[in-house]
């Protein structure tokens, strides 16, 4: 079959027929790429947070208990018992140890004996010296041997003084023979067991040390403590009986509550701190004498502070700033001056507006100041709302 168009027309059409199918291909990649364009990424948005806090300053301490006692003897002897269970909670005048008091009973009987042969003396030398006196009076001795005679009554008196003295220390003694509990507190091990020989205020049988309250000591350094005397002359703070706040190696926060009840003279001028002294309960005897605790401090009076979770904090090189929700849901970029941590929010000093929304959560999905963005509003002070969003929109 012939074609009726000519030669030179041909080419024309093909080119025409080329355009039309170019068109065809670019509209459809063109709706092909609106289709397939992700939608704003979703993000947790929340209020900026304006309330009064109080700033509280960290530091490191130790427990220590209020009384501490390493028992010794008063007596020399022999252990005979051991009275106590090693490890159990003692009251006041519990006892703990027995010495052998067989040599202080036999002392003592021997010092009240002692004591009656003294008054014996001393009622016959008062009896004498009343006879003297009426021989004196009648003339019928000497001087010198009514002088000798009340001279007798003199030291028979001191001799029953002296003896009465030396029964009562027997009896010291023979009751030092129980070693009792001086305060109340958790007892240590016994160091001597029965039939060991416990000298008089060098062995020690065991230590004592008491429960309920307890010290945390910590050391303050040099320019908080300069800090809180310009508080203290300001009228913010007092000089004792500050709160503090006591959190234990295990704790989350600082669940326990006590007071400052001592801070030392002078600050050490080796280490530049100063040491504290914390007094708080122990109904539950977690504290225990030596253990590490994390104390907290009041570091100022009560102000009025903006708060933003500080996971929406980040970071330009030198520059701090965070992501807010602005117009048509975009996120823009504030820098600002973060402050310290309080109850787990960040104090911001400048950068921010109480009504700010600020992105707290899935801030890693915005590449560039302006990128839309799909709002999920949370609260400020509970971020691990926004935890599942995250994780689902991971999958």
């Amino acid at each position: 079959m012939f074609s009726l168009i000519p030669a030179r027309v041909r080419p024309r059409a093909g080119l025409a027929c080329l355009v039309a199918m170019t068109m065809a291909l670019a509209g459809c990649n063109a709706g092909n790429a609106a289709a397939s364009a992700p939608p704003p990424p979703e993000v947790g948005v929340a209020t900026v947070a304006t309330r009064p806090v109080q700033a509280w300053d960290e530091f490191n301490g130790r427990v220590g208990a209020v009384d501490n006692v390493s028992l010794r003897p008063r007596v020399s002897g022999y252990i005979e018992r051991v009275a106590y269970r090693e490890g159990d909670e003692m009251k006041q005048g519990d006892l703990l140890f027995v010495i052998d008091p067989r040599p202080y009973r036999d002392a003592l009987a021997s010092a009240e004996a002692q004591l009656a042969r003294a008054r014996a003396a001393s009622g016959l030398a008062q009896t004498q010296a009343q006879r003297a006196q009426t021989l004196i009076d009648a003339k019928a001795i000497s001087r010198e041997e009514f002088d000798s005679r009340h001279a007798d009554l003199a030291q028979t008196g001191a001799d029953v003084r002296a003896a009465e003295a030396a029964v009562a220390t027997a009896q010291l003694n023979l009751g030092f023979t129980e070693v009792r509990a001086p305060v109340a507190g958790r007892a240590g091990r016994a160091l001597l067991t029965v039939g060991n020989l416990a000298q008089a205020d060098q062995s020690v049988l065991t230590t004592l040390v008491s429960q309920d309250p307890m010290y945390v000591y910590f050391d303050c350094d040099e320019h908080s403590y300069l800090r809180y005397q310009a508080l203290a002359r300001s009228g913010a703070r007092r000089d004792g009986g500050n709160p503090v706040r006591v959190g234990l190696a295990d704790e989350s926060g600082f669940p326990r509550q006590g007071t400052v009840d001592f801070l030392d003279n002078q600050v050490d001028p080796a280490t530049g701190t100063i040491r504290a002294r914390a007094l708080l309960r122990n109904p539950d005897r977690a504290l225990t004498p030596g253990l590490y605790a994390r104390v907290q401090l009041p570091g100022s009076g009560e102000f009025k502070a903006l708060l933003i979770d500080d996971r929406a904090v980040l970071t330009d090189q030198d520059r701090k700033y965070v992501y807010v929700l602005g117009p048509d849901d975009k996120a823009l970029r504030k820098d600002i001056v973060p402050g310290r941590l309080i109850d787990g929010l960040r104090v911001v000093e400048s950068g921010l507006a109480a009504g700010d929304r600020v992105i707290v959560n899935g801030t890693e999905k915005i590449f560039f100041p302006g990128m839309p963005v799909r709002p999920q509003i949370v609260a400020m002070d509970a971020p691990a709302a926004v935890a599942a969003p995250a994780a689902v929109a991971a999958k």
